[in-house]
């Protein structure tokens, strides 16, 4: 067998690649550089799926960042079990093959409770007088607390929120460093997110362009550490992220249209999907549309092909196309158009929207906020009001983080569509060719990048 680093740099296309200065610009040249068909939904959880178990989502079933639990009438994101993943997964495959092999998942998703060795990836505490801190869940257990008395505690605010900076990113990469030095696992999975992060806040491109300076430092000392070790990492992303000028807020539509149905509580509104006719799971560019009122679903799909906004309107039928027919998805599959994402919103008076969407607060919402990135700029001070709620949680009151804005214009880029044109495609770069069966219409197939990782290990 043979030692394998894969690093998943989020976010990373052709189109941030132009600076010559770069050290990674300068590393590609000397490898092969690929373009992956992005995977509908081209977002972390369905992307990393694929990627580990060669099937695409009507198979492995995940169907993007989360879905609607139809048995509990609950939408649920970023659930972490890997028993969500269906399908044998790399470290299985590579397993049967040798017995001896062993596997590092460096904070790659759906990281909890599978067979892979040395596991890593974030897991706040949550007291019971409502603070939340930051920690990390490993396997072996004792692997996080040797990490954070080397390293301090895992950054978690740095890693989500409007606090978000390169230095989770700093964290994950030394922290897998000395997973390497320790454990020397045959296959290492390696989860870089800093640009993930910076493209969906801004478009400056004088702060796009530092932040790739900044990460490629980080890079540069990753890579230059394995190859030291005789290890010449593969690099990959899941999407890149294209521009978009505004939101769709596809659930007030289906409300405009009675689809929507809201219980109120302390003068705040609240989704009730288990009582509404339909509603959407909402996911950057694409939103999940779940139906308990079948009757309606051809007044629904009219609807929602009227939309100026949206490119694709899948049924269960049109689902079958794109590897979306999952018992998870929903009855319809909404694809935005490029310059477009999907908010979650459903309330249309924002002095009733629900306490948690000013909040940090991804287990709440029934859809995904990267207005999460951002602190209100309407608000003066912000310093000094987070400062103060921040000690008065420490002081043991009940305070609400309420800090984020409901602007989701402040968005500048998105991903989950594959629309986009190949310049925001996911790359790969690696030692090996590329072949023809391991290709489609000139583009690397998502669902063989577990075989080319095996044909590494095994070569």
């Amino acid at each position: 067998m043979k030692q394998v680093v894969v690093i998943d740099v989020v976010g990373l296309s052709k189109s941030l690649l132009n600076d010559e200065s770069l050290f990674i610009t300068k590393w590609i040249k000397n490898k092969n550089f690929s373009t992956i068909k992005p995977v509908l939904p081209a977002v972390t959880c369905a992307a990393q799926s694929t990627y580990l178990t060669g099937k695409l989502p009507d198979e492995h079933g995940i169907v993007a960042n989360g879905w609607y639990f139809r048995e509990e009438s609950e939408v649920k994101l970023w659930r972490q079990s890997n028993h969500l993943v269906k399908g044998e997964k790399i470290w299985d495959i590579a397993k049967g093959k040798n017995k001896n092999f062993t596997c590092s998942n460096m904070f790659w998703w759906y990281n909890m409770y599978s067979n892979s060795d040395y596991n890593v990836t974030p897991r706040p505490q949550y007291w019971a007088d409502g603070q939340k801190k930051p920690d990390c869940y490993s396997k072996p257990s004792e692997l996080r607390d040797r990490l954070q008395e080397t390293l301090g505690t895992f950054p978690l605010f740095n890693f989500w929120g409007p606090n978000t900076n390169i230095k989770s990113t700093k964290w994950i990469a030394a922290a897998s460093k000395l997973v390497h030095t320790w454990y020397e696992p045959t296959l290492q999975l390696v989860y870089l997110p800093h640009l993930d992060y910076v493209l969906q806040k801004t478009d400056d491109l004088i702060v796009v362009s530092e932040s790739m300076k900044e990460l490629d430092a980080v890079l540069k000392d990753l890579i230059e550490y394995y190859e030291a070790k005789g290890i010449s990492p593969m690099l990959l992303s899941e999407y890149g992220i294209n521009p978009v000028k505004s939101p769709i807020h596809v659930n007030r539509i289906l409300r405009d249209s009675g689809f929507i149905q809201l219980r109120e509580e302390q003068g705040l509104e609240l989704l009730d999907v288990g009582t509404s006719d339909a509603f959407a799971m909402a996911d950057h560019q694409i939103a999940h549309v779940y139906l308990n009122n079948k009757e309606r679903l051809d007044e629904l799909k009219t609807l929602l092909n009227n939309c100026p906004e949206i490119e694709l309107v899948l049924d269960k039928k049109d689902q079958v196309a794109y590897n979306l027919n999952h018992e998870r998805s929903g009855e319809l599959v909404l694809v935005a158009k490029k310059e477009h994402w999907f908010t979650y919103y459903f309330w249309k008076d924002d002095t009733k929207a629900p306490d948690y969407a000013r909040m940090v607060d991804i287990h709440k919402k029934p859809g995904y906020d990267p207005v999460e990135l951002f602190t209100d700029p309407e608000k003066k001070f912000m310093i000094g009001r987070i400062g103060w709620k921040l000690l008065r949680k420490k002081m043991g009151f009940r305070t609400l983080l309420n800090v984020i804005p409901l602007n989701a214009n402040l968005v500048k880029g998105s991903h989950g569509a594959v629309n986009v044109g190949e310049d925001y495609y996911p790359v790969l770069i690696q030692d090996r060719d590329i072949t023809s069966e391991q290709k489609v219409d000139g583009l690397v197939k998502p669902t063989s990048i577990c075989n080319l990782i095996l044909n590494h290990i095994f070569e």
